[in-house]
């Protein structure tokens, strides 16, 4: 049986709906996003601290781990293959990690919105901007509580997701990282109605 580690909160706040968040997380540190109301997505998109040509592939996790649903003990691989964060918790056990945060143009596209509105990839760039990087290096980022059925076709389909009020899931950082976690504002993702995410951070008590 394995070591329990006694872990503390080193930084913990809430991110308002429609807005993101960037920070850095140490290796070894605990990253723990919370769906404080229930049914809200948050989009997570990472990079090397050292190196910022170095990020989270969605390509590379879902073919090191054999599955398109990562869910407890999974690793998230960067695109050169190096381990950046494992999933040490995960209280919903259903995330997708393949769309593209979304977009003004997804908005313009999918839901026929013409005027400005509030999305996770700016949201996502503008927290990481701070960090030297710029809104063209970010990929596809995990989809954090989003829900989707895949059927025999090929089509997909996005259902509410199963993350209810409290619902967590917890990382463990394997190298040092920028980290941007956005919650996202398409309605269709958060059973329309957008809510706000929750974010600790915790270190492993010496």
């Amino acid at each position: 049986m394995g070591k329990v580690l006694s872990l503390r909160i080193v930084n913990s706040f809430k991110i308002k709906p429609r807005t993101g968040s960037g920070f850095e997380l140490k290796k070894g540190q605990r990253l723990k996003i919370i769906d404080i109301e229930g049914e809200q997505v948050a989009d997570l998109m990472c990079f090397s601290l050292r190196d910022s040509e170095e990020y989270l592939s969605s390509g590379r996790s879902i073919d090191y781990n054999g599955k398109l649903f990562l869910s407890n003990e999974d690793v998230l691989y960067s695109n050169r293959s190096n381990p950046l964060l494992t999933i040490e918790t995960d209280q919903v056990g259903k995330h997708v990690f393949l769309f593209a945060p979304c977009s003004q143009e997804m908005f313009r596209i999918s839901y026929g919105i013409n005027e400005p509105h509030p999305n996770c990839l700016v949201n996502l760039a503008e927290s990481l901007r701070q960090f030297g990087i710029r809104e063209s290096q970010i990929q596809t980022p995990f989809n954090v509580f989003m829900n989707i059925e895949i059927y025999n076709d090929g089509k997909i389909e996005i259902h509410p997701p199963l993350s209810k009020a409290g619902d967590y899931i917890e990382f463990r950082a394997e190298m040092d990282l920028v980290v941007a976690v956005s919650a996202c504002s398409a309605l269709r993702c958060n059973n329309y109605s957008c809510g706000p995410i929750g974010i600790e951070i915790r270190d492993v008590c010496i």
